[in-house]
Formats: C-alpha cells, sequence, structure tokens
C-alpha cells in the first residue's frame, strides 16, 4: 500500500496556479496524483468553512478519478487550517473528531480518521505554538490530548497516521539546532510531547528506516531564498504507525518539490 501526506498551503492556491508558486505546487499535485497513492493525506487546505468551491471539486474529482474525498474545514475561522484525505479504498466509518483540545483548536479541521477492517488511518494538522512561543501551553495540552485520541485508536487496532506535526523531533531533525532551542517547534516541551507520542507505542517510519542520516528535511523557510538551495531546513511532517505493523513498513520518502520551498510531500509503502 502506498500512502501520502502533504502540507498543501492552500488547495485554492494549487488549483487556481496563477503565480509562480503556485505553479510550482499545482505541478507536485499532479505528480502526486500520477503516482497513484491509495491514500493521500493533506493538511492546511485553507478551505471556507463550507468546503470545497465546485470548482475546487471538480478539478479534485478530474485529477483523483476514483477517489473518495473526506474534508475537515475550520468552523473557528474560514479560509484557515483544514485537512482532507483522498482514498481509492472505501473506508468503514470517517470520522471528525474532538479531542478536548485548547480554545479553538477543536474547531479547526485539524483532523480526519478513517477506519478499515484492519486498520486506522488518520491525518493531523498540529497547531503552532506561535511567534513568541504565545501558544505554547495550549500546544502543550494538544499534545497531552492527541496522544490520547491516538493512543485510543491504537487500542481498538494498528493506526497509520502522518501530517505536519510542527515539531522537530532531535537535532538530526534540523540543520541549525544551536540557534532554534527557544523556537517554535524545536523547544525542550514540543520535542518532550513528540518523545512521549512515540514511547506511547508508536514508530517514527522516516527516522527508523534512516537512523543516522542528516539532512532528510520536509520544510524549508519561504523567507529565506535560499533555504532550499541550501537545504537549510526542518524535518516537521511525519509518517507515524503502531508499533506492532512497524515491520510492514517497506519505503519511506521525501518527494522532491525542485526549488519550491515551504512543505514536501512525504510518503509511505507498507506491504499487507
Amino acid at each position: 500500500m502506498h500512502f501520502i501526506s502533504w502540507n498543501i498551503d492552500s488547495i485554492n492556491a494549487a488549483i487556481e496556479h496563477k503565480s509562480a508558486r503556485g505553479e510550482m505546487t499545482w505541478d507536485v499535485l499532479q505528480n502526486i496524483a500520477a503516482q497513484q497513492p491509495d491514500v493521500f493525506a493533506i493538511q492546511e487546505t485553507k478551505l471556507k468553512a463550507t468546503g470545497l468551491t465546485k470548482k475546487q471539486a471538480t478539478v479534485l474529482a478530474d485529477l483523483f478519478p476514483d477517489y473518495q474525498i473526506y474534508v475537515n474545514a475550520s468552523d473557528a475561522r474560514s479560509g484557515y487550517s483544514g485537512t482532507m484525505i483522498l482514498t481509492r479504498l472505501t473506508p468503514l466509518a470517517v470520522t471528525y473528531p474532538t479531542i478536548g483540545a485548547p480554545g479553538e483548536m477543536d474547531l479547526e479541521g485539524r483532523i480526519i480518521t478513517l477506519e478499515f477492517e484492519d486498520f486506522f488511518v488518520s491525518t493531523v494538522y498540529t497547531p503552532n505554538s506561535g511567534s513568541a512561543l504565545a501558544r505554547l501551553a495550549d500546544r502543550g495540552a494538544w499534545d497531552d490530548a492527541y496522544r490520547a485520541y491516538i493512543s485510543s485508536l491504537d487500542a481498538q487496532k494498528p493506526v497509520i497516521f502522518s501530517g505536519d506535526m510542527n515539531v522537530a523531533h532531535q537535532e538530526i531533525d534540523l540543520k541549525n539546532p544551536k540557534t532554534n532551542h527557544k523556537s517554535a517547534g524545536f523547544t525542550d516541551q514540543e520535542r518532550e510531547k513528540f518523545t512521549a507520542l512515540l514511547s506511547a507505542g508508536f514508530t517514527d517510519t522516516m527516522r527508523a528506516q534512516n537512523p543516522d542520516t542528516p539532512g532528510i528535511y520536509t520544510w524549508w523557510a519561504q523567507i529565506s531564498k535560499t533555504s532550499k538551495i541550501n537545504n537549510s531546513g526542518w524535518r516537521i511532517d511525519y509518517y507515524l504507525v503502531s508499533d506492532r505493523i512497524a515491520d510492514k513498513v517497506t519505503e519511506t520518502a521525501v518527494i522532491d518539490t525542485g526549488l519550491r520551498q515551504d512543505h514536501a510531500p512525504i510518503s509511505l509503502k507498507m506491504a499487507f
């Protein structure tokens, strides 16, 4: 089975592709469609609260024929956050869970979960701690609530889950660790919470397959014109699986996006 996950940073920007960046995003989306993954998870869709427009739905249906599309748009703020899953496999059930997160986080369309016969597939867009770490306390509460939620799924059947988790777990997961210990996404608290998630019974598939390989990143800051050229990035997008199915992983990869900065898609293949 083939899974792909991507923080697209606006479905509409990709579909309209009226800018140079939009063209690059559209090219990546077409590349993913050509690979025909069994399940394609998207974060930061930035859809309106009403979901896909008619044009967006038509373009996606043309690009991904025979896929079922599930959308969780933000009700808290239209055009913000949001997740989506496209699947060639028919799920037994689809849920858009609330996890008891602080503030409006549960209203921001951050999780979708599909249940299949032998496993769950879920995607998440983890809240960012924000500039000056203004949301760090709330982020910590989110991490605890999310870990409890994923663990509740794992108690029923194995879980394959992905997304922009907004944390670089170890120093190997970003280019400049020494200068980022107080930056959102690399604070001690966020890293400890991710360790706790793994300790709850889950495997970081990319790192499991590449335990000592540096320079594997999934995000490069747009604010720096040379971040992608110099591979000055962070690995903050993940595929995690229940420990008991980790031996089913056959391949992990970061999908090449050329000169496009921001997030790159990640790929997971498993043999069931």
